[in-house]
């Protein structure tokens, strides 16, 4: 099973690599095309250029996705970039950028660690250091959030939720390292998570109870004709707005960490001595609340996930 989880590793990493591709087009050209010069007209009508300031804290900057990453004092790491694809009106880029380069680097840690932990539980007869860890999380996704809301049924479906959750949780936990950033402050991520839980949630409402039988019971029944018609938007709008809170809810609490603490950063710069006794403590307080949160939100997601799921496939009203 474990193997068997890996691979949807890959797999749902590789889609939400896809997917961000896609809709960061536009945002990678826009940052790509930003002058490093800025030009200013005198009053002669002569043409002054002056370098950026480097030196400044854009806070926008440290948010939104790029073309490269940066280490600061060490340099920046340019990402490769590819000519784009066209279908027709539709024009695909599929250059690399940081969001989908953390990822990857999410996606093999996660690789490496569950491997080492399935290694680990092989050779010892009793769980223990990290198999122990890893063992705990599962026995505790499994038992407390699939099985407690979905009953043994769920069960078939483990995989795919240790999937979300542990996908989330080292998403999450990358960005709080140096020089690193989760991808899950990029809204094309989370909305690639959120797309991936309402297929599933679809898939398994029709595959439980027909598809007839599952768009008949998106409306209550009992419903007076006249109603009808105002029942059916209503189920069919609540459909979508299940999984957009799903991807603003990790989008929001995950970018709103980092803004907070970039903030509390900038009154060094803003008030000096006074602003580094107030900004030191209270930034360090976020983050270790960033801690608790990217534990937090992967938990979230995987519990609404399972509830989505579990709604769909038991239609009682």
């Amino acid at each position: 099973m474990k193997v068997l989880k890996n691979l949807v590793l890959l797999v749902v990493g590789l889609i939400v690599l896809n997917f961000n591709n896609v809709f960061s087009q536009e945002k990678t050209h826009q940052e790509g095309a930003a002058p490093n010069k800025t030009e200013t007209h005198s009053p002669a009508g002569n043409t002054e250029h002056h370098e950026e300031d480097n030196t400044k804290l854009d806070i926008i900057s440290k948010v939104v996705d790029h073309d490269y990453v940066d280490f600061y004092m060490f340099g920046k790491l340019h990402l490769p970039k590819f000519a784009p694809v066209h279908l027709g009106p539709i024009e695909l880029d599929f250059s690399i950028t940081k969001s989908m380069f953390m990822m990857l680097v999410a996606s093999l840690l996660l690789v490496i660690v569950l491997a080492a932990a399935a290694s680990s539980n092989t050779k010892n007869r009793v769980p223990k250091g990290l198999g122990n860890l890893i063992e705990s999380i599962i026995v505790f996704v499994r038992d407390d959030i699939v099985v407690a809301n979905m009953g043994k049924d769920g069960l078939k479906l483990l995989p795919f939720f240790l999937t979300i959750f542990f996908f989330i949780l080292f998403a999450n936990f990358i960005g709080l390292f140096p020089f690193m950033a989760q991808p899950t402050k990029n809204v094309n991520v989370t909305a690639a998570l959120a797309l991936i839980t309402f297929g599933a949630t679809q898939a398994m409402g029709m595959k439980k109870n027909g598809v007839w039988g599952y768009l008949k019971g998106l409306v209550p029944p009992g419903i007076p004709v006249f109603v009808l018609p105002i029942m059916i938007i209503v189920e069919f709008i609540g459909l979508f707005t299940k999984p957009f809170s799903l991807l603003m809810r990790l989008f929001a609490n995950i970018t709103a960490g980092t803004i907070i603490i970039l903030s509390l950063v900038g009154l060094i710069f803003i008030m000096g001595y006074v602003g580094s006794v107030i900004a030191v403590p209270f930034a360090l307080f976020i983050y270790l609340l960033e801690i608790f949160v990217a534990l937090l939100q992967a938990y979230i997601f995987t519990m609404l996930s399972v509830l989505y799921v579990n709604m769909a496939m038991h239609q009682d009203h």
